[in-house]
């Protein structure tokens, strides 16, 4: 079946989930459920539209479903994201390559607010505080209640704490003035990132550098990265457009650790991403040689 979408009206209240849609949809059971497991449906009651996944709920006259299918969509697969700490209010996770920060109408099976809200025990509702791109991996905060929504929200707007980054670029960094301040706007917004050379590759000339964010424009490392003439590698959006990757080499940036006082407790905390997550210049380098 292609990508479709059905917006239908609940007249009968004695109909179900699976028979309505059964009725307007030429698909197996078992695909509608599996689809709506993974977030392809929605309900509207009132006022109010939300994900629906319990087949058993019992529907009213005037509500109306929303069924969007795109098997390409729903076939879409990630590796499982990574507890690193759960601190009740809130949970610290590694997010891999690939996985998302929040959903679509047309799932949400392939977002790290499902992941968590799935594997966590107890089970607790997920709140979304800031955003890693789709093709970044590493260190995300979750929220798991409004009022600590609101608070690490807040704390990320005024950038009151401290984000690093690791990325692997092209060219020898350590040539450039340490620490290195980049100041370049972004899209006509000011922002500021700190570049310091880690490590560099001699024979690929490749360079590992840590990176620290002042503002969080979209795409700013990236796009301050190539505007120094230092592309991070696999950047197939701002980066060298001329270079060819293999399929299985993935964006080279991670966010590595945060630091801030806890505006709940007011207790300092640190989290830093195990070693085994992070950029390896050895590991890049045999991808590019292969």
């Amino acid at each position: 079946m292609q990508i479709t979408e059905q917006h239908i009206k609940v007249e009968d209240e004695t109909d179900t989930v699976i028979s309505l849609l059964t009725r307007h949809c030429q698909l197996p059971v078992g695909e509608l459920k599996q689809a709506i497991s993974k977030g392809a449906l929605w309900l509207t009651r009132g006022k109010h539209t939300q994900r629906l996944r319990r087949v058993k709920k019992p529907l009213k006259a005037q509500d109306e479903l929303h069924f969007y299918y795109n098997p390409k969509v729903l076939a879409q697969e990630v590796a499982p994201a990574i507890l690193i700490s759960d601190l009740g209010d809130y949970s610290i996770w590694y997010k891999p390559y690939g996985m998302l920060s929040q959903g679509s109408k047309w799932s949400d099976h392939c977002t790290i607010s499902r992941w968590a809200q799935s594997h966590l025990k107890p089970e607790r509702p997920v709140f979304i505080v800031h955003r890693l791109d789709r093709a970044a991996t590493g260190l995300i905060l979750l929220a798991h209640s409004k009022k600590a929504a609101r608070a690490l929200s807040a704390m990320f707007e005024q950038h009151a704490l401290e984000k690093h980054y690791q990325i692997i670029v092209h060219g020898d960094h350590s040539q450039y003035q340490q620490p290195q301040v980049i100041t370049e706007p972004v899209e006509g917004k000011s922002a500021k990132s700190t570049f310091s050379c880690l490590s560099y590759h001699q024979a690929l000339d490749l360079s590992l550098v840590d990176v620290k964010i002042d503002s969080g424009r979209k795409h700013q490392i990236r796009r301050h990265a190539a505007a120094v003439n230092l592309p991070v590698v696999a950047d197939r959006l701002h980066g060298d457009s001329e270079r060819v990757y293999p399929d299985s080499l993935n964006l080279q940036l991670c966010a590595v650790s945060l630091e801030f006082t806890c505006p709940l407790s007011g207790e300092a905390r640190i989290f830093e991403l195990p070693q085994e997550y992070r950029p390896h210049l050895d590991a890049v380098a045999k991808q590019l040689t292969e």
